[in-house]
């Protein structure tokens, strides 16, 4: 696994991805795999800027991460409190569609083959097969 620490703002959040990216493409993933973790890094980094580490820039973001021609892990750690990912309104019901809170874990789960959140919460694992 290669290991990126990251200030904690949205330009230096674009950094993993665009190192992750490079290697997906190297790797001969298609189009909408490579479309699917760029939009999960971008999400799960702007939750970790946001909502983990509540946009304080003394905090860190760090990013593990591997990819092969077979699959693509990372896992993004920020020094937040952490959450728990069950309490977060599911955003397709009715009564939470003005809210904005829950759309980017949806969308993750979504284009991903697995999101898996560890305790305390402050760290997710996104993993993209490449079929």
């Amino acid at each position: 696994m290669k290991e990126l620490v990251v200030k904690n703002d949205l330009v230096s959040a674009k950094r993993p991805e665009e190192l992750i990216l490079a290697e997906v493409e190297e790797c001969g993933y298609c189009e909408s795999a490579a479309f699917a973790i760029k939009l999960a890094l971008e999400e799960a980094m702007t939750n970790a800027v946001r909502h983990g580490n509540g946009n304080d820039p003394n905090k860190r973001i760090f990013v593990r991460y591997h990819v092969t021609a077979d699959r693509t892990e990372i896992e993004i750690r920020d020094e937040g409190n952490g959450f728990q990912v069950e309490t977060v309104p599911d955003p397709t019901e009715p009564e939470n569609i003005d809210r904005p809170n829950g759309r980017g874990i949806m969308l993750m789960r979504a284009y991903l083959d697995e999101v898996d959140y560890q305790p305390p919460g402050n760290r997710v694992r996104l993993v993209k097969l490449n079929r």
